[in-house]
């Protein structure tokens, strides 16, 4: 295991926690946009917790990689869906946000198996 891999791996961990806990949150700049895309609120928390337990088996998966890639994976199933959806919902404009998790996610699992 990298340096690079466990920096990668803990910041994406905690930047995807992040977008969970403001999720949970009901951040203004999180749910007004999940709102616009058409996502009904009654997911609101069923995604919060997909995200937190994504974040969560990162940080595991330094010490049990299966784990580890197993929420990568999901992590990344995740969040090319949320690209998907802001296409789908035609707001062009807000694709780099989903990308910015995305990205953190795909490298982490990059340096895993280049280690």
């Amino acid at each position: 295991m990298s340096a690079a891999h466990v920096i990668i791996t803990v910041l994406a961990a905690v930047w995807v926690g992040f977008s969970a806990v403001s999720l949970f949150l009901h951040a203004k700049w999180v749910v007004e946009p999940l709102t616009d895309y058409g996502v009904p609120r009654s997911w609101w928390p069923w995604l919060g917790l997909a995200k937190a337990v994504g974040a969560l088996g990162l940080l595991v998966g330094l010490f049990v990689p299966a784990i580890g890639v197993a929420a990568a994976v999901g992590l990344v199933l995740y969040f090319v869906g949320a690209v998907i959806t802001v296409v789908r919902a035609r707001s062009y404009g807000h694709i780099q946000f989903p990308l910015m998790y995305l990205v953190p996610v795909v490298a982490a699992v990059v340096l895993g198996a280049a280690a």
